[in-house]
Parts: C-alpha cells; structure tokens; sequence
C-alpha cells in the first residue's frame, strides 16, 4: 500500500525530535561547523526573567479558536507515548536518547507545558507549545533542540516501518522576545514533499515554539507571544 506523508505526521514527528532534543539524558550538540542555531545572547546577564509558570497558566495563554480566526479547529489532545519513531543517520539526534526519540520516554527538560494543535481548513496545520523554566534552562534546553536538528542538514526517520527523509535549513527569526531560532524541515516520503517552519521565542521565563505550515506559523507567531507573555 502507498504511504503519504501527511501534515498529521509530520508534526507528530517534529514533536518527537523535540522531545529527542530536550531528553534530560542527552548531551549538548552543536552543528558540524561549531556554530548555533541561538540568533542572540544567552540567558546569563543576570537580570529578573520573571516568575515561572504553571502548566494551568500557560494553557490559558495558548491561542484558541477565537484568536486564530475562521476556519480552524482545534485538533484533540495526542496522546503520549505512542511514537513509533527511529532516526536514522544522524548522530545528533540519536546520541540525546533512543527513549526520546521515539516518545516512549525521557521527556522534555521542562516541567510546565502546554500545547495546542488546530487544523486550518482542508490545506494546513499548526501546533503551539508553551513551556516554562528559568530562563537559563530554557535557553539551554532549546539550543540543544535546534543545534541537534540543524546538526545533520539530511537524515531519515523511521515512522512504523515508513522511511521519511528530512532535510534541515536553518532560517533568520523574527527580532523578538530575548532569544529566538527558526528553522525549516523539508519531509519527503513515496513522493510527497511537505515543508514544515518551525520557530521558537523565549521571552523571559517563557518559551514559544510555533510549528506547521511556514504561512500559518508567520501569521500567528507575533500574536501568540503577545498572549503568552501578557501580564495583565
């Protein structure tokens, strides 16, 4: 039977290379070149980042049906856990945990989270995720996700017994928040391609990371920052 990448399955698989990159039993990777995916100064300057946030609160900043606009549907909760994921040729990603990877266990560094995932239409997806930590964690933690991912510019994964190949294309972020990293990852699988943005901004104590359709993760990045990172 032919097998089609679809967007379901792509974010599925970026969520879990996340998780592979922010496994508390990994180590800290860096591109071939030395270089970083962090487009400004580490979280070490001393100053006040603000108070760490519940789960609860981070799920009441999450962007909702209303915030998004006609036409999208908020998709239900995935469940945990069932990831049948193995990557393949990048040493990056499989040095930080085969447990990660896969989203059978590890976990994320971050103890707060929240996350919302909504499709738009017939034609695009888009996820929101929400943590919180100090914000040297924070910092620390998301460098290690798109160091490891932008590490290895083409590799392969396997989703069940699906090969998909995935290339990596690092990309300038938008100058907000403190610290910010973006990136673009092309999914190729029995013919399809499909192109996924993905950026994260850490304001504070406070960590976005936006992922789907590169039109939809541009459309709505500003407005999700500004509800997360509300004080009033």
């Amino acid at each position: 039977m032919r097998v089609r990448v679809s967007i379901s399955t792509v974010l599925g698989l970026t969520a879990a290379l996340t998780l592979t990159a922010c496994s508390p039993s990994g180590t800290e990777s860096r591109p071939a070149d030395g270089s970083s995916a962090r487009t400004d100064s580490p979280a070490d300057n001393g100053r006040d980042s603000g108070a760490v946030l519940s789960s609860s609160e981070l799920a009441s900043r999450l962007l909702g049906e209303s915030d998004l606009g006609t036409g999208y549907t908020r998709k239900p909760d995935r469940p945990s856990g069932n990831d049948d994921i193995t990557v393949l040729g990048c040493p990056e990603l499989d040095d930080l945990g085969a447990d990660a990877a896969t989203g059978s266990g590890g976990g994320l560094d971050f103890p707060h989270r929240a996350k919302a995932a909504f499709t738009y239409t017939a034609s695009g997806e888009v996820t929101e995720e929400l943590y919180s930590d100090a914000a040297g964690k924070l910092s620390d933690g998301t460098g290690r996700i798109f160091d490891a991912m932008t590490g290895c510019p083409a590799y392969q994964v396997l989703a069940g017994r699906t090969p998909i190949d995935i290339t990596t294309q690092e990309i300038p972020a938008p100058r907000i928040g403190d610290e910010r990293w973006s990136h673009l990852l092309t999914f190729s699988s029995e013919g399809a391609d499909m192109v996924v943005k993905q950026t994260a901004i850490r304001d504070g104590s406070v960590l976005l990371i936006v992922s789907g359709s590169p039109a939809l993760v541009d459309r709505h990045l500003r407005a999700a920052l500004t509800k997360a990172t509300a004080t009033g």
